[in-house]
């Protein structure tokens, strides 16, 4: 009897989603809205936190930043550090 609910439930959902696709008006409250911004918000930060991981990892294997200059130039800036 619960399969038969759990059938019933999804096939209702499912005929809602039809329905307003073919009424052509997908958001019909404001939480629809809301909640369609707020996904579209949460891909896009992720997205971008992917994309900042890529051109880490990126810079990291060109080669263009040298871990041995990184590291003079820190010693150089708190050796100036120290003696002022």
């Amino acid at each position: 009897m619960d399969q038969r609910n759990i059938q019933q439930e999804f096939q209702d959902q499912f005929n809602d989603v039809v329905s307003r696709l073919q009424s052509k008006q997908m958001f019909q409250s404001d939480w629809d809205i809301a909640s369609f911004a707020i996904f579209f918000i949460f891909i896009g930060v992720v997205l971008t936190l992917v994309l900042l991981v890529l051109i880490r990892c990126c810079c990291c294997c060109c080669g263009c930043c040298d871990d041995e200059k990184v590291r003079t130039l820190r010693l150089k800036s708190t050796a100036v550090m120290s003696l002022v």
